[in-house]
This record gives C-alpha cells, sequence and structure tokens, in this order.
C-alpha cells in the first residue's frame, strides 16, 4: 500500500470507431457457471468489462487465449467476433459495459 490519498493506474485505453455513437450504456452483472462455454459471438456495440471472481479464458478474433482472473479488464470491439469468453472450472462473475446507440438493447449473437 501507498502513502499517497490517493493513486490512479491506467488499465485499459481503446479507440473507439469514429462512426459509433454512445446514445446509452448498459451495465451488467453476468454470472458464468463453471467450465460454461460461451463460445464464438459477437455484440452489437463495444463492451468494456472487469472479472470479479472467478476466471474465463477470453479471445478476440483469432488471437491469443488470455486467462482473466479477478481484478483482470477486458474490451470486445462491437461487431468483431470474440473467439471465446468461456468460464474455467471455478467459473465466473463480471461487471459489463455495453456502449450502444439510442433506443437499442444490447445484444449477443453466436
Amino acid at each position: 500500500m501507498t502513502d499517497a490519498p490517493v493513486t490512479r493506474v491506467l488499465l485499459a485505453d481503446h479507440d473507439l470507431p469514429a462512426e459509433f455513437r454512445t446514445g446509452h450504456v448498459e451495465v451488467r452483472r453476468i454470472t458464468l457457471a463453471p467450465g460454461f462455454v460461451a463460445g464464438p459471438h459477437t455484440h452489437n456495440g463495444p463492451v468494456f468489462g472487469v472479472v470479479t471472481a472467478g476466471s474465463v479464458d477470453f479471445r478476440v478474433g483469432d488471437g491469443p487465449v488470455v486467462r482473466l482472473r479477478a481484478g483482470d479488464v477486458f474490451y470486445e470491439p462491437g461487431d468483431e467476433r470474440i473467439g471465446g469468453f468461456d468460464a474455467t472450472e471455478e467459473g465466473a462473475e463480471f461487471l459489463g459495459w455495453f456502449l450502444l446507440p439510442a433506443g437499442v438493447e444490447g445484444t449477443l449473437t453466436p
């Protein structure tokens, strides 16, 4: 721990498409059962999140699989295939911020 009254650490910095206009943000708490395989999917807008418990194996497109644990942040670009967001044997819980155009509900398409 530090003696400073406040510390700030940048955990992520992602560019958004210039043409994307955020009209609202849905914040969700999502719980994945142990071993649940979400598999490849896309969202209709960018998703930012933080794992709050357990762990997941995460992959954007065909990139490398990254194990995310409690406290790790992630970014899922909108309309780009997510290769996996699969719970490990301990399951997982995360908070997700879904950025969406006005009047549009967040979707997940397998």
